[in-house]
């Protein structure tokens, strides 16, 4: 059962946060990203959620509170004040 970190926060400029985060995936999927989805709000192109899926809660929990992420998050322009951050335990998934 996978777990699921869902991040939900503001940007400065989404294009150029879209950058950064398409230059930092590499590194995600060294610290155990195995699945990630973007979603961004139609009402306000600058708010984003991400998921990132993880093997195990604690490989998302340091992953998440690591520094790796908050350092690129800072470059990205990324709100700090406005992340929210949940995490998930996959029950089940698929495509229809």
């Amino acid at each position: 059962m996978r777990t699921l970190a869902l991040i939900d926060h503001r940007v400065a400029d989404f294009d150029a946060w879209k950058r950064m985060y398409d230059d930092f995936r590499m590194d995600s999927a060294k610290e155990g990203v195995r699945f990630h989805q973007v979603l961004r709000s139609p009402d306000d192109p600058n708010r984003v959620v991400v998921t990132h899926a993880f093997d195990s809660s604690g490989e998302a929990a340091a992953f998440i509170e690591g520094q790796t992420l908050r350092d690129a998050m800072g470059r990205a322009g990324v709100d700090e004040a406005s992340v929210r951050t949940e995490y998930l335990e996959e029950v089940e998934s698929g495509e229809l």
